[in-house]
C-alpha cells in the first residue's frame, strides 16, 4: 500500500454547510433569502434547501461566497401520506440534486414516493430511480422517526445518513445517532455520515431553542462551485461536527492519523472496537492521535469530543477500498 493515504484531501479548502434546512416554501419561518443571509453571516458557504415534498433549485441565491444546493426532503409514513400521528414511524430522506439541469421539469412536477412503509423492494427501487434522475439520498434522524434496526437494515443505495440532527437534539435529546450509523456499516453498507440543523426557525436566533447553527458539515473542495462541492460530497471529502474541527485525516504506515483543533478525546472506531486517546491533564487538550491498524478491520472512522461535550465525526472508510 502507499505510504500515506489521505482520507480527507490534502489540497482544497473546507466549506461550511448546512445540508438540511426548511423555509417558508414548506414549514419553515424564514424565507430562502432570509435563511441565506442568516447562515452566510455566521460563516456558512453552502446550504441545501430541503423543503418538505417540494423540490426547488434556488440558484438565484448563489454568489461568489454562497452556494445553494437544489434538494427536497421526502417521506414515507407508516399510516398514510398525511400528518404523522404520535406513534407513527416514518422514513425521511433528503435528496440532493447532483445535476440540477437534468430533467428539471420532471423534478419540479413532483418526485415524492408512494406511501409504502417497510416495503424495502419499493423504497430501494425508488432510491434507484432518484439516483437515475441525478439525486443522491440521505437517510434522516432515525430516532425522531421512531425507527429501529428492523426499519432501516434493508435500505440500499443511500449516499449518507445523519449522524447528528440539531433540531432533534433540541426536541428530545435524540439527535446524535452513532449506533445507527455503525449498525448500517456492520451490514456492509458504504455510506457517509452528516451533521445537520434541520432548522425550521420557530424560535429567534438568540433563543436556546433556536434550531440553527448547531450541526454542520465541512466539505473540502477545490472551489466553491456546484460541481466541486457535489464532487466533495459524493467522494466523502467531508466531516460532520457540532463544533470541533478535524484538520487532517490519513493512513500512514498502518496507522490512522487524525489532527484536530483542541479537543478532550479522540476515538478511533472500527466494527469491533474503540481506541480512545484522552487528555491526561485538565487544561491540556489533544490535537493529534495515532491509532495502529492490524489490517483486518472492516472499516475505520473517528469521533472527537471537546470540553463542551460536542462531537465531530469523520466518515467511515472501508479498508478493502484503501488497498489493505
Amino acid at each position: 500500500m502507499k505510504d500515506r493515504i489521505y482520507l480527507l484531501p490534502e489540497t482544497g479548502r473546507f466549506y461550511k454547510a448546512n445540508l438540511h434546512g426548511h423555509t417558508t416554501v414548506s414549514d419553515g419561518r424564514l424565507t430562502p433569502e432570509e435563511a441565506k443571509e442568516s447562515y452566510k453571516s455566521r460563516g456558512y458557504q453552502v446550504m441545501a434547501f430541503t423543503d418538505h415534498r417540494i423540490y426547488k433549485n434556488h440558484e438565484e441565491l448563489n454568489d461568489e461566497e454562497f452556494l445553494a444546493l437544489a434538494a427536497v426532503e421526502v417521506d414515507i409514513n407508516e399510516n398514510g401520506p398525511d400528518r404523522l400521528r404520535p406513534r407513527d414511524r416514518t422514513y425521511h430522506i433528503n435528496l440532493y440534486d447532483t445535476r440540477p439541469g437534468y430533467w428539471r421539469e420532471r423534478k419540479e412536477m413532483g418526485i415524492c414516493p408512494e406511501c409504502r412503509y417497510g416495503d424495502f423492494d419499493y423504497i430501494n427501487g425508488y432510491l434507484e430511480e432518484m439516483n437515475e434522475l441525478g439525486f443522491i439520498s440521505c437517510y434522516n434522524h432515525p430516532y425522531w422517526s421512531l425507527q429501529n434496526y428492523s426499519d432501516y437494515k434493508g435500505l440500499k443505495g443511500l449516499f449518507a445518513m445523519e449522524i447528528y440532527n440539531h433540531g432533534c437534539q433540541l426536541d428530545g435529546l435524540y439527535g446524535y445517532n452513532p449506533q445507527s450509523y455503525d449498525e448500517m456499516l456492520r451490514l456492509g453498507n458504504r455510506l457517509w455520515c452528516m451533521a445537520t440543523d434541520d432548522n425550521h426557525n420557530s424560535y429567534p436566533f438568540d433563543s436556546l431553542l433556536c434550531d440553527s447553527f448547531g450541526g454542520f458539515t465541512m466539505i473540502k473542495a477545490e472551489e466553491l462551485s456546484y460541481t466541486e462541492v457535489i464532487n466533495g460530497l459524493v467522494k466523502g471529502h467531508f466531516y460532520s461536527s457540532m463544533g470541533p474541527e478535524i484538520k487532517e485525516l490519513y493512513v500512514e504506515n498502518r496507522e490512522l492519523v487524525v489532527k484536530t483543533g483542541p479537543v478532550q478525546a479522540i476515538c478511533g472506531v472500527t466494527e469491533s472496537s474503540r481506541l480512545c486517546c484522552r487528555a491526561s491533564v485538565q487544561g491540556e487538550p489533544l490535537t493529534e492521535a495515532r491509532f495502529p491498524l492490524c489490517g483486518n478491520e472492516t472499516y475505520i472512522r473517528v469521533e472527537c469530543k471537546d470540553e463542551k461535550g460536542l462531537f465531530a465525526c469523520s466518515n467511515a472508510y472501508f479498508l478493502s477500498d484503501l488497498g489493505f
